[in-house]
């Protein structure tokens, strides 16, 4: 296996085009972390699944739609960060208001058997926790994320998260909200919105996922091993372009 060094210098100069317009921020509410976090929870490998240590091919930057996982979720305490209805005092905005989030960045393989789950972990650190609650509202999910992808990547989680939260706050967002009001919206259009707020993205680096409803749930950038934008290989699955798209606002 392969692992990267991932110091946010040397992450930083290898940026793609894309992510170096730093000004557009993902999301324009101000998050504030609570003083006191509980433990986080240990997240085991699933017994069903079994180690693959893999040579590192390129990445998946993996961004989910927010309103639509949280849909019927907002009674789930392992997601009461991000989905809970009532006011909370980790945050400066009303608890359910995230848009897009950092579902992950996920190392890839040749072929379809990605990295995961290569070793061990101990449950991460609150100071780690806190640190990535404004990007990705869960604890449960750093730390899956942690336990399943990162340790692939580097025995080092501040750098793992480091990269994958500058990363993501250099995305770009088209009008979400003009796009979640129109009847029309297929997955090829919002795919060139998503583009055209990008520059040095092509529709071939970017997988859009809905679920079988045509509802929106996560935009996946494609990257090859120095963070550069790729044309997505071929088993990550493409959506037909003409397949109609809603976008849900949570409301």
């Amino acid at each position: 296996m392969q692992r990267f060094n991932l110091r946010i210098m040397t992450a930083l100069a290898l940026l793609p085009a894309f992510m170096l317009p730093m000004a557009a921020q993902a999301q324009s509410y101000q998050c504030r972390i609570p003083q006191n976090i509980s433990n986080p929870p240990r997240v085991s490998r699933p017994a069903d699944e079994r180690p693959r240590v893999r040579d590192i091919d390129g990445f998946v930057l993996a961004i989910s739609w927010s309103p639509e996982f949280c849909k019927g979720r907002e009674d789930d305490r392992r997601s009461a960060t991000q989905c809970g209805d009532l006011d909370n005092a980790a945050t400066q905005r009303r608890i359910g208001d995230f848009g897009f989030i950092l579902h992950g960045l996920w190392p890839e393989a040749r072929g379809s058997d990605y990295p995961r789950w290569c070793a061990p972990v101990k449950p991460l650190s609150p100071r780690i926790i806190a640190e990535n609650l404004c990007a990705m509202p869960s604890a449960y999910l750093i730390n899956r994320q942690w336990a399943k992808h990162g340790i692939c990547l580097t025995p080092n989680p501040a750098s793992f998260f480091r990269i994958s939260r500058t990363m993501f706050n250099a995305v770009k967002y088209p009008d979400m909200d003009g796009l979640s009001r129109d009847d029309t919206l297929t997955i090829g259009r919002f795919r060139e919105a998503f583009v055209k707020v990008n520059p040095g993205l092509t529709s071939d680096m970017v997988r859009i996922k809905a679920n079988r409803r045509g509802w929106l749930q996560e935009v996946r950038i494609c990257l090859a091993r120095n963070y550069k934008p790729r044309a997505c290989p071929s088993h990550i699955r493409r959506s037909r372009n003409s397949d109609r798209l809603n976008i849900w606002r949570g409301y």
